[in-house]
């Protein structure tokens, strides 16, 4: 995502729906393949996106430039999407898809750039195995290439959390990629 202009985010925050219009489509295809990336599916990644530019719409008035603003939207997707996922588990039961949603979230450009190979399902299946805080640093440091203090500032927590999260995430990926080994072998061999 390319750096947005303080005077757009000003316009936007004002009521300015062409500024708005504008932010929506310079950072739709980053909210959604970040969503994606910590929720895993594309519907959640929709709902996540929605949710995002609501939250934005409401609350850039009072943005006040203290943090970049990228720094400011990694942080609303990935609470938006964090407690997307937390909502998820709480509700027992199975999931239902909605097939009249609102599908337009983001342009079919940002679709196509989060379609996955084979290897990155794998991956993808990994990481939906990892919960949800351990996810979300793994995703910002590995996949956004952040350093820990960006990922502490962005999540709000602690340096040494952000350690703890990202240690016990390397160690889950390490034995979860060992048992998927161990059962490919397994198949193979039958």
């Amino acid at each position: 995502m390319r750096e947005i202009e303080r005077e757009l985010i000003e316009k936007a925050g004002k009521g300015d729906t062409r500024a708005f219009r504008e932010l929506y489509d310079r950072t739709s295809g980053y909210v959604y393949g970040l969503a994606y990336r910590v929720t895993g599916r594309k519907h959640d990644a929709e709902e996540v996106a929605q949710d995002v530019y609501v939250r934005i719409h409401r609350s850039l008035a009072v943005f006040r430039f203290q943090s970049a603003f990228k720094t400011w939207l990694y942080r609303v997707v990935l609470n938006t999407a964090l407690n997307h996922l937390k909502k998820k588990r709480r509700i027992a039961g199975h999931e239902v898809e909605d097939t009249e949603g609102f599908n337009a979230v983001a342009s079919p450009e940002a679709v196509r750039s989060v379609e996955i190979s084979e290897s990155e399902l794998k991956l993808k299946r990994m990481l939906e195995r990892l919960n949800p805080d351990q996810r979300a640093c793994l995703v910002l440091r590995e996949l956004e290439g952040m350093d820990y203090q960006a990922i502490s500032e962005t999540l709000g927590i602690n340096l040494n959390t952000v350690r703890s999260r990202l240690k016990r995430a390397r160690e889950a990926l390490i034995a979860i990629g060992k048992k998927e080994v161990a059962n490919d072998a397994m198949f193979q061999n039958t």
